[in-house]
């Protein structure tokens, strides 16, 4: 993965507390593969874990977490649901081959640097049959995401050179041999009514900004929040595809 993880460990404590899951991403990642007790399920870069413990409580599934960051997966060893936490990296899997029946990673694949080799490697530790899923943005999304785009539009700029281009995902995803690729999107209103997550920076994309930027951004941020609540929609692309059984690949 392209970002280190020591940039990572830096931001994990506050990363813990301020960052939550997207609801309706959430339900998506648990409804379309039909999540079941008895499947083994991966979150590739799963940070602090939010989602795959959230996936834990709600399915009872045997859920696992990878992240190359030690601190983050410190936090991630918090929680009490139980989830097998790993050290690791997306291009690497340290899992024998068809591992899982769900695999899923959010907001990482920008991070990855050999996107190819996640693929590829998510694809070996699936069983047949197996489904993956990449929430992530695209070009959209992040021009209208709402604060960030809107108070910090520095941001956009570098954010547009490292996210995947639009249909470099599904290519990726039919190249290895995934099938059955889809994509939709996934959006959620709600209020912003404290900076505290943007302030201490725990969205990585602050961080490709100058001070400056990030000081006029914040100062805009809260003289608008104290007028009340800001309306905000989180928006994800969630790109979908089937390891398909064997005898369907050879068709």
């Amino acid at each position: 993965m392209s970002t280190e993880p020591n940039s990572f460990d830096a931001i994990a404590a506050d990363y813990a507390v301020l960052r939550s899951v997207h609801p309706k991403l959430l339900r998506r990642l648990i409804e379309v593969p039909g999540i079941k007790p008895s499947w083994r399920v991966l979150e590739v870069g799963c940070g602090t874990g939010n989602y795959v413990a959230s996936i834990s409580a709600a399915t009872s599934a045997r859920c696992s977490g990878l992240d190359p960051s030690r601190r983050m997966l410190s936090a991630a060893r918090q929680k009490t649901t139980p989830v097998s936490w790993s050290q690791g990296r997306a291009e690497s899997l340290p899992y024998p081959d068809g591992s899982f029946e769900f695999t899923f990673s959010v907001d990482v694949i920008h991070h990855v640097q050999d996107r190819q080799a996640f693929f590829r490697e998510a694809f070996r530790v699936l069983a047949d049959g197996g489904w993956i899923a990449t929430g992530t943005d695209s070009e959209e999304t992040i021009r209208q995401r709402m604060p960030l785009s809107y108070y910090f539009p520095e941001t956009v700029a570098p954010e547009l050179r490292r996210y995947p281009k639009r249909g470099e995902i599904p290519q990726f995803l039919a190249s290895v041999g995934f099938g059955q690729i889809s994509e939709e999107l996934a959006e959620f209103a709600y209020g912003l009514s404290d900076a505290t997550a943007i302030e201490r920076k725990t969205f990585t994309s602050l961080h490709l900004i100058s001070e400056e930027a990030f000081g006029q951004g914040l100062h805009r941020l809260k003289r608008d929040l104290e007028a009340g609540p800001i309306s905000c929609v989180s928006r994800n692309m969630i790109y979908w595809a089937r390891k398909l059984e064997a005898t369907q690949r050879g068709r």
